[in-house]
């Protein structure tokens, strides 16, 4: 059994990570975009901007899709899209057509980040599930963690055009990967899945609060991570003179703080509920984003407190997300595609927006970043201490209640 649920981890894990790879590993090459193609700032992060509006978009595509014909053939399709994305961008010759195929690289990418999340509601609920999405969870983390560093070297060895071979070639392994997994969504109940009932679903989504709102808890929760992660290459950088691979060392450590405290998910969960795992997490990092916003806007602006106050805020964020996610997924078993398309979209076009915004206010220092983030982590606070607040609702299931206040 633990076997099985370890390997299902790691197969699903590694899958989710491509997508990911793909924004992480050209981070420290954005100056170099800028700077190879003749593109500013602005039109530079639209290149990551899209690739989040197609991640956004894509997941309302394969999330119903999966429901109707399983998870496999949409992962496979997602990954040809994903693989024409990384050849285009790696022979763009400027950047219009660079964002073009980010677009079509992001939508192929959204396949893998949506469809596991389903296949863990598949296969588990309550507390196993919050296990197996934690275990996944520190797999996936071996984009952030790797990514950056191993784009620094590619780009160092062969430019910012290697970066997309090498994702390329990522792809590929992935679909050797997705040849070990098993369908995991019967026919029988697939055969219940329909373009109709999909928008049913979707209408039913949107009726149910309790789900908005902790689909909004996360979309709050990584739409910070997502500001830092479209800003700090330029602050890091530029702003504090780092090199391209002391950045990847940085930007590396926050996503290891939040993949690590995920992994103490299943066992806080157990010990103290779930719901009350969110409202704690939350709640510190609400707290420390305001002090790392107060410190900044009172004229601290050292890069050590920076990356102190970010590594133990993205620990706290890294109980917030998965939690939210098996909590928002736990009644929607029927609906698991969908229901997971949906939070994801949400989360993305969230977080595109706010990268939008944030962005929009850069002005070579690290403040607009830190008051986006910090904005961000008490809207979170706010909408968990709304959505959370007394007994669980009667339909959650018992793995759930049991755990709960």
């Amino acid at each position: 059994m633990e076997t099985r649920f370890l390997r299902n981890a790691i197969t699903l894990g590694l899958v989710s990570a491509i997508g990911p790879f793909a924004i992480d590993m050209y981070l420290p090459a954005l100056p170099a975009i800028g700077s190879s193609l003749g593109a500013d700032t602005s039109a530079v992060q639209m290149s990551l901007t899209v690739f989040f509006i197609a991640l956004s978009l894509g997941q309302s595509f394969y999330g119903p899709l999966s429901d109707m014909i399983g998870g496999k053939t949409p992962l496979y399709l997602g990954l040809g899209l994903f693989s024409i994305g990384s050849v285009g961008c790696a022979l763009a010759p400027n950047i219009g057509v660079l964002i073009a195929f980010r677009f079509i690289q992001g939508f192929g990418a959204c396949a893998g980040m949506v469809i596991p999340r389903a296949i863990v509601r598949d296969l588990h609920t309550g507390i196993d599930a919050t296990r197996l999405m934690s275990l996944l969870m520190l797999v996936f983390s071996i984009s952030p963690i790797l990514a950056p560093l191993t784009g620094s070297f590619v780009i160092q060895l062969g430019g910012w055009r290697s970066v997309f071979w090498v994702v390329l070639v990522a792809a590929a392994v992935g679909c050797v990967i997705l040849s070990t997994v098993k369908e995991t969504r019967p026919a029988e109940e697939r055969a219940e899945s329909s373009i109709r009932s999909a928008v049913a679903a979707y209408g039913l989504l949107l009726r149910d609060r309790h789900f908005l709102g902790l689909a909004f808890i996360g979309a709050f929760g990584i739409s910070s991570f997502f500001v830092y992660l479209s800003n700090s290459p330029f602050v890091l950088i530029e702003h504090y003179h780092l090199s391209p691979r002391l950045y990847s060392v940085c930007f590396s450590a926050n996503a290891a703080s939040f993949f690590a405290t995920a992994q103490l998910n299943g066992w806080a969960a157990q010990r103290f509920g779930l719901r009350r795992l969110v409202r704690a997490a939350v709640i510190v990092y609400a707290v420390v984003m305001v002090t790392l916003l107060a410190l900044f806007a009172s004229g601290v602006d050292r890069l050590d407190v920076l990356a102190a106050l970010l590594f133990v805020g993205y620990g706290c964020l890294g109980m917030v997300i998965p939690t939210t996610a098996v909590l928002a997924l736990e009644d929607h078993g029927d609906i698991a595609g969908t229901a997971s398309a949906f939070m994801g979209t949400v989360q993305f076009v969230t977080g595109a927006v706010i990268m939008l915004f944030v962005g929009s206010f850069l002005n070579g220092t690290a403040l607009p970043m830190v008051a986006g983030i910090a904005a961000c982590a008490v809207i979170s606070l706010a909408l968990a201490q709304t959505v959370l607040r007394g007994p669980p609702p009667e339909t959650e299931s018992p793995a759930v209640e049991a755990t709960a206040d």
